[in-house]
């Protein structure tokens, strides 16, 4: 039985630290159980901007008429839009292509599972056994999967999720009508592009509000311009699928007063969150622990609790986006392959992520209630784009559907706790907020002074992770940014009393 040094399952987030031991001179494998290239450029996050931004300009056109200017949208080129998009999911190929030609790596198109400590076997798509193998050193990246919720007949009557759009079930021209259950990123994305394409879109939403990850002011500003558009049915719950004639109907019932309904539509889209793979992985048979939600258990250093295997990205639960394997898979990275005595911890306090949705929405930290579920005695300052000068330009108003907001909560010290954007340019506002979120944690004192000279007000970092560089920072005028740079004089105490605070 053949014995690697490394060996990583996975091909997303797992690549780059695949290269640092093929770097090595390390005797490696990959084992991928479909395309090469992981969930974001196959399936997820690169492929669905592509077809984001088209409706993106769409609705941009319609919002014109605002400012005074009348675009009327004469046709749009699906063929194209798809082209556009399967190029990038085509990278794979060639991700493919250069791995085949690394010497010390072996690569395996299956599905891998352990079957002891240290030992895993490959099965092909027929469950026939392509190889088994031992490692010293394992790196479970093998992210996650479409969570289907038991509706009776929805298998029978068949059904699109994200995984399969992006391959046997993408649809030749957008569908005349689609249904879609669940109201988090993935479907507030794909109601997104599909109705502004013309798309007679259909969202069931078992809670109260859309993105429930969001702050709740955040949420009813995209619920108000999506009902615009299309149908948004919350507090409903699906419960039965039939399909007759071509046509697919869902049956669902109110959560709160079992009222029965039903919706009909030409295809069914299921976007009720993701799952683990890790019962595909039969992590068990080694020793690896999995949480209540079968979400592979990691350590600070991402560690699991078997020696020599870590896990990074989607497979242990902790914020399922591309940029967070992306900075998990350098400090892993670190941890295999330096000095023992020098590992490093993640620290999740600051993860951004992006809704595309129309408007788009950027989110990092804790949102209001969190902060206080916490402990947090907080201050929350708003603003609403139509306060700035940029905004007005823009065409938007205090009554337009589509005035965006900033939302942001900080404690007694000023440190930033989260922040919440929903508008023109929401991600890029976030960022602002993540860096400052992220900065000033390692003080750097001169190395010629006695840290008893230093003063202790410096010592302490008082400003890390705090919105005083903003404070003292001047704003370009007109623009964006000012959102976020003028929105600290908005600040109002949530559960503090008698606290003095900054004026912006």
């Amino acid at each position: 039985m053949k014995n690697y040094d490394f060996v990583v399952i996975g091909s997303g987030v797992g690549l780059s630290v695949l290269n640092t031991a093929l770097n090595q001179d390390l005797n490696c494998a990959l084992v991928e159980n479909d395309k090469i290239g992981g969930t974001c450029l196959t399936r997820g996050c690169i492929p669905s901007k592509v077809l984001v931004y088209p409706a993106d300009v769409i609705r941009e056109a319609q919002h014109a008429e605002n400012v005074g200017i009348d675009l009327k949208l004469k046709a749009f080129d699906w063929p194209l839009i798809s082209e556009r998009m399967w190029s990038q999911i085509e990278e794979g190929k060639k991700i493919k292509q250069g791995l085949s030609q690394v010497p010390n790596l072996d690569m395996y198109l299956g599905r891998g599972e352990f079957t002891d400590e240290y030992e895993m076997e490959v099965f092909d798509q027929n469950e026939k056994s392509l190889e088994k193998f031992t490692a010293d050193k394992f790196l479970l990246a093998s992210g996650a999967r479409s969570l289907i919720p038991p509706i009776e007949g929805l298998k029978e009557a068949d059904y699109v999720t994200s995984e399969s759009f992006f391959g046997e079930k993408f649809p030749k021209k957008p569908w005349k009508s689609l249904i879609i259950i669940g109201g988090g990123i993935i479907a507030a994305e794909f109601a997104h592009i599909f109705s502004a394409l013309g798309t007679e879109v259909t969202i069931i939403e078992m809670l109260p509000r859309l993105v429930s990850t969001e702050e709740e002011e955040i949420s009813r500003i995209l619920e108000q311009n999506y009902r615009r558009f299309m149908e948004i049915l919350l507090k409903k719950r699906a419960t039965k699928v039939k399909k007759e004639g071509g046509k697919k109907t869902v049956i669902y019932i109110d959560t709160e007063t079992e009222e029965e309904g039903e919706v009909t539509g030409q295809e069914i889209l299921v976007a009720t969150g993701r799952k683990s793979n890790a019962d595909l992985l039969r992590v068990s048979n080694t020793g690896v622990k999995v949480d209540e939600k079968n979400w592979i258990q990691t350590n600070e250093f991402l560690e699991t609790s078997k020696q020599n295997i870590w896990c990074i990205g989607d497979a242990n639960g902790k914020y399922l986006f591309r940029h967070k394997g992306n900075y998990e898979s350098e400090i892993v990275t670190f941890n295999i392959f330096g000095p023992e005595d020098q590992k490093r911890r993640a620290d999740y306090s600051a993860v951004p992520w992006a809704i595309y949705s129309y408007p788009q929405i950027g989110h990092v930290g804790m949102t209001e209630q969190e902060a206080i579920e916490s402990g947090h005695k907080i201050f929350v300052a708003k603003k609403k784009y139509n306060s700035i000068a940029k905004g007005f330009a823009m065409g938007l108003t205090e009554e337009d559907p589509e005035n965006g907001l900033a939302k942001l909560v900080v404690d007694q010290s000023y440190k930033i706790l989260g922040a919440n954007v929903i508008g023109p340019s929401a991600p890029v506002l976030v960022q602002q907020i993540t860096y400052l979120m992220n900065s000033g944690y390692r003080c750097e004192v001169p190395e010629e002074a006695p840290v008893d000279v230093i003063p202790k007000q410096e010592r302490a970092c008082p400003e890390a992770g705090s919105f005083m560089p903003i404070y003292n920072s001047m704003v370009i005028h007109p623009s964006l940014n000012e959102i976020v740079g003028w929105i600290i004089g908005n600040l109002q105490p949530v559960n503090i009393e008698h606290t003095h605070h900054h004026h912006g």
